[in-house]
């Protein structure tokens, strides 16, 4: 199993998510909500409002998602529905597990990082970088960009 850190329409809640559910593309299992240790851009760009998470590692903001543990088969699914390597590329990052406590404990337990795999983008037109730049993704977010979903398309 390896683990995928998603940042945008795969998220629950967020349109795209369903296809970690179906079971003819491989199994997916939530395993905690994080944010990436070094900050990158996430950027919501081009005609379809998309997030893209920018591979400028140092710049931007520590960007939260949900980290989630997938079989080989649903890691190639991804990688075909992310056009991978065309558009976005799987690379590895360093994300921190974000724990809620334990109710009445005194102390929060300690961080704890993992390595995931993240669909980033190597290229990009480079207006996108100046950008206004997120933490986390809604498609519904308060920065009106709403996400046109592909079979829209």
């Amino acid at each position: 199993m390896a683990l995928v850190f998603l940042y945008g329409t795969l998220k629950r809640g967020q349109p795209n998510h369903r296809v970690l559910w179906d079971g003819a593309h491989g199994s997916a299992a939530f395993r905690a909500r994080g944010r990436t240790l070094d900050p990158y851009p996430l950027v919501i760009a081009g005609e379809h409002n998309i997030p893209w998470l920018l591979h400028l590692p140092g710049s931007g903001r520590h960007v939260e998602g949900e980290v989630y543990a997938v079989d080989e088969r649903m890691l190639r699914f991804l990688d075909d529905f992310e056009s991978c390597p065309a558009l976005y590329q799987r690379t590895a990052l360093r994300v921190q597990l974000l724990e809620e406590g334990a109710p009445g404990a005194e102390e929060p337990p300690a961080p704890t990082t993992v390595q995931c795999f993240v669909y980033s983008r190597a290229t990009f037109p480079p207006e996108w970088a100046q950008l206004p730049h997120y933490d986390s993704y809604d498609s519904e977010g308060p920065h009106g960009l709403r996400y046109n979903p592909r079979e829209n398309r």
